[in-house]
């Protein structure tokens, strides 16, 4: 790297710290702080929405997938995520949203204890959090990978100075930060983005290599499914993103309770989801063509590292690094934002008794707290696997394979098609998933992902519904809950 790329990448920490003191301003509550009192544009929102689902994890892990199969790693990664965001506009947007307009919930879990009870709330609280930890630790390694790549910085100076950033704005501006740091990160990755469809390109002899490509690359690499990417592992991760895009990853969830209302959710998923279906692919181009541009490479998680040096000039080079430390702090401080909404609002107020009583200023000093203290822990996680191999085994088998368990009861509890499910069902659907999970990839020692995925999906949501109609614990606090989620409340008229 050169001085112009440390400096390009300096000035966006910079400006991360600068966005971080300006939300500052705008956070007097928890409210504020965890839902902006839904006061995000649609389209903001929306834009938030679509670039919290990319990390530095993107262009490690995925990146090598890429590499070495083609056009498979967008079919089962982006094109699941823009279908399922898709139907989840119509299905399950709007109705967080009014948890928050009407229920004044400000975790996605705080529902929970009226829809099932307290100990299912808990459940899914611990083990959403554990999962959410593991999970950014992958990411902290992901851009430190980078990093080394780029620069020779070592892994752990890469995920202190990383961290260190993030930790200063998130935990002042709270969501509010979170959102407009989004926002950021899809202007750098927009530039980034278009300066290496171009030079990629250019390098390859002008547009016709869009079609002439593919017969120069290795076989299969055209293939809409390849290697263990089958059609199978299409449809249930199709079914996982559903799920795990429209709130069962929780920070996605925030995002359309942070909507002026219901009906701008939904156009605020609507537009997330129109992102994710053109623009991976764009920006992925450059990735399938890599074989031809960097052949060889001994180490596939490096290629996008590889190509970008052959590419690029100086300057851009920083400002492509900089949209990787955008995505990962983008994605880090969405899922902190919930995680400390989760304790705050959740887990805390069952476990100390005195957090019940906090006066709104200390509980909004509680949840900054919390918010740091989530960092600094997956930070630590982070530094001690050293980069070992962690990225895509994280990414794909764990969060993959068990959000599903996690989710199904957090996301059909919302529907009134399954109100006959209650705390019975939730808890035996989301223990037998998990427990599945297990025996499938530790036991048996399943190597299939379509199986490590699959089954444990399955068994959660079979379970979920049959137990719902043989048992049914329908209740009228219940019932008015999931009845209170199908239109916005009435506007406020002047008298």
């Amino acid at each position: 790297m050169t001085t112009l790329d440390w400096m390009i990448l300096g000035g966006y920490f910079l400006v991360m710290v600068g966005i971080g003191l300006w939300a500052k301003g705008r956070v007097h509550s928890v409210a504020d702080f965890f839902t902006a009192r839904g006061m995000i544009p649609w389209w903001l929102s929306g834009i938030s929405h679509h670039m919290s689902g990319y990390s530095a994890v993107m262009f490690v892990a995925f990146a090598a997938v890429a590499y070495n199969v083609g056009l498979a790693m967008y079919v089962w990664w982006a094109l699941t995520i823009g279908l399922g965001v898709g139907i989840g506009a119509f299905v399950f947007a709007a109705r967080w949203n009014r948890l928050r307009s009407k229920h004044g919930v400000a975790s996605p879990l705080e529902y929970l204890a009226r829809r099932y009870n307290l100990p299912t709330q808990q459940a899914l609280a611990y083990s959403g959090a554990l999962l959410k930890v593991v999970d950014i630790a992958a990411k902290w390694v992901a851009i430190a990978v980078l990093l080394r790549g780029f620069a020779g910085v070592p892994i752990v100076w890469g995920i202190l100075l990383t961290g260190a950033v993030t930790l200063v704005y998130i935990t002042l501006g709270g969501l509010w930060a979170d959102v407009l740091t989004d926002f950021g990160q899809f202007v750098i990755q927009g530039v980034a983005g278009v300066a290496m469809f171009v030079a990629f390109l250019s390098h390859l002899g002008g547009v016709s290599t869009l079609w002439t490509m593919w017969d120069e690359l290795p076989p299969g690499h055209g293939d809409w499914f390849s290697g263990p990417y089958t059609l199978t592992f299409f449809l249930a991760l199709l079914f996982i993103k559903t799920f795990e895009y429209n709130g069962g990853m929780w920070n996605l969830a925030q995002r359309y309770m942070a909507a002026p209302s219901g009906s701008a959710a939904r156009r605020s998923a609507l537009l997330s989801s129109g992102l994710w279906l053109v623009w991976p692919l764009f920006l992925f181009l450059p990735m399938f063509a890599a074989p031809l541009i960097v052949p060889g490479l001994a180490e596939p998680e490096q290629a996008y590292v590889e190509l970008a040096k052959v590419l690029l000039p100086p300057g851009l080079i920083g400002l492509v690094l900089a949209g990787f430390f955008s995505h990962t702090m983008a994605m880090v401080s969405s899922d902190a934002n919930v995680i400390s909404s989760v304790i705050t609002r959740d887990i805390a107020p069952v476990l100390v008794r005195a957090v019940r009583t906090l006066s709104e200023q200390a509980e909004l000093t509680f949840a900054r707290v919390t918010t740091f203290l989530f960092v600094v822990i997956s930070m630590v996680i982070a530094i001690s696997t050293k980069g070992q191999g962690v990225v895509l085994k994280i990414v794909i088998d764990l969060v993959a394979a068990t959000m599903g368990p996690i989710s199904i009861p957090l996301m059909l509890g919302l529907l009134p098609w399954f109100r006959r499910s209650g705390p019975t069902a939730a808890l035996v659907s989301w223990a037998a998933g998990l427990s599945v999970w297990v025996v499938v990839k530790w036991v048996l020692e399943e190597t299939s992902q379509t199986m490590v995925v699959g089954v444990p999906l399955v068994t959660s949501l079979v379970l979920y519904v049959a137990i719902g109609l043989l048992r049914p614990e329908r209740t009228p606090d219940r019932d008015d809950l999931i009845d209170s989620l199908e239109d916005d409340p009435e506007p406020v008229r002047a008298v």
